[in-house]
């Protein structure tokens, strides 16, 4: 299990710094235009290393299915989701809201694959739902500013998150390939991206070397997250591995306090992320 715990922790960390080089490319390009960039980034890098990396003798058909529907979702609607969620609401409050996946995560665990629910989750969630109060509400701004439905971004990436690990692991029981499940995921995200950017758009993105460079830096990040995930969903239970990766609100919130000057990290805002975290060690420590 120490071996599952760093992994998720390494990914935690990816994902928390993705967060912000995903900000400062917002600054001058769209969400979808950006997801468009730096999923399809990700995918040549895992097919570049596919062949050192995928045993194919192992390869299970049944696997691979649900590789390609985990792919239909994750990590291309939740890219899209997160990006359009860090343009309104900002790296933080995104990352924060973002981390509740594994409330999602473990009921679908205990649905799809019989993983039993620690007892201490019903207070992790309390804590959490807390947390996140804390860092979305803004005490004295008006009721317009105040992020209520902005909110459904972040949520709905974390509930299309929470559940892509539930049957990722299911299919890495079948396929023990953490490689294998990220490059099909990867692959099926970048087409159906690639696809929906051809339509429904008034004119093209202004695309310059500078959100290109940010948009791919945010694909590496994520797509090695993504694989460190799946490595630590091969070798340990839904349970353990989600809320360890869903501490990265915290890794955000120093990376853009340092980072990103218009974002600033408030006493009220560093408590939610802490409670959060809190909640997520408590759950797991159990």
């Amino acid at each position: 299990m120490t071996a599952a715990l760093a992994l998720a922790v390494a990914s935690a960390l990816c994902f928390g710094c993705a967060l912000v080089t995903g900000r400062v490319g917002l600054r001058t390009l769209d969400a979808r235009a950006g997801a468009a960039i730096s999923i399809p980034t990700a995918t040549v890098l895992l097919i570049l290393l596919a062949p050192f990396t995928i045993d194919l003798e192992a390869f299970n058909a049944r696997a691979v299915a649900l590789f390609v529907c985990v792919g239909l979702f994750f990590p291309a609607v939740v890219t899209i989701l997160t990006f359009r969620s860090n343009e309104r609401l900002g790296p933080t409050v995104t990352g924060a809201v973002s981390g509740t996946a594994p409330l999602f995560a473990l009921p679908a665990a205990a649905w799809l694959l019989q993983e039993r629910i620690p007892p201490q989750a019903a207070v992790a969630c309390i804590a959490v739902a807390v947390g996140v109060a804390l860092l979305a509400w803004k005490p004295g701004a008006e009721s317009g500013r105040f992020p209520g439905w902005a909110l459904l971004w972040p949520l709905s990436g974390a509930l299309i998150r929470g559940f892509a690990q539930a049957i990722a692991k299911a299919g890495l029981s079948l396929w023990a390939s953490p490689f294998a499940a990220g490059l099909i995921g990867y692959v099926v995200s970048s087409a159906t991206l690639v696809a929906a950017s051809r339509y429904g758009r008034a004119g093209k993105p202004r695309l310059t070397r500078a959100n290109f460079a940010w948009f791919a830096i945010t694909g590496v990040l994520n797509g090695t997250a993504v694989v460190l995930m799946y490595t630590a969903l091969g070798i340990a239970p839904v349970s353990l591995v989600a809320p360890v990766v869903a501490a990265y609100p915290l890794v955000t919130a120093l990376v853009s306090a340092l980072v990103l000057r218009e974002e600033r990290v408030t006493m009220q805002m560093a408590a939610g992320a802490t409670i959060t975290v809190c909640a997520i060690v408590f759950l797991v420590g159990g």
